[in-house]
């Protein structure tokens, strides 16, 4: 069983208050999710994050066609960070782990994300050629996403 991980750091020039603000409310995802994917939240969400949420919605990673995908956010430890465990979707693994640390400018946020790819060798074949790739894009599109609305750190 192989269990890949995905490691982002971000820099942005905002309180630690402000961040936790953004990020803990999910109908911000949206805005920092690539337009191609038509992200959607399909149930009701208040915007306060707490452990024991559901989140469901549908996107379109890969040639238009949807994914139902439901996370439940597991920890919440506001400000500092925040865990979301994918419940059923494409992974057989997913658990995304948002830590959100001051700094001397602003805060640097680092997201980690464990996750295991399904059908086995297949999977283990398509994750260098597809999975990796797309997961790469995605946290690149967030990042930049996150400049252009917070500004870059000067």
């Amino acid at each position: 069983m192989k269990i890949y991980r995905l490691e982002t750091k971000q820099n942005l020039p905002i309180s630690q208050a402000e961040a936790w603000d953004f990020l803990s409310n999910p109908i911000n995802l949206k805005r920092i999710t690539p337009d191609y994917m038509d992200f959607k939240i399909i149930n009701d969400v208040i915007k306060k994050m707490y452990a024991g949420q559901i989140i469901q919605y549908i996107v379109r990673p890969i040639l238009g066609i949807p994914i139902k995908w439901v996370t439940e956010i597991t920890h919440v430890e506001k400000p500092n960070y925040f865990v979301d465990e994918q419940r059923f979707g494409p992974y057989s693994l997913w658990h995304h782990k948002h830590f959100i640390k001051p700094t001397e400018k602003g805060v640097e946020m680092v997201d980690i994300v464990d996750y295991k790819i399904p059908l086995g060798f297949l999977g283990r074949i398509v994750h260098p050629l597809l999975v990796a790739p797309k997961l790469k894009e995605i946290f690149d599109y967030r990042k930049q996403a996150l400049t252009e609305i917070f500004g870059p750190i000067s």
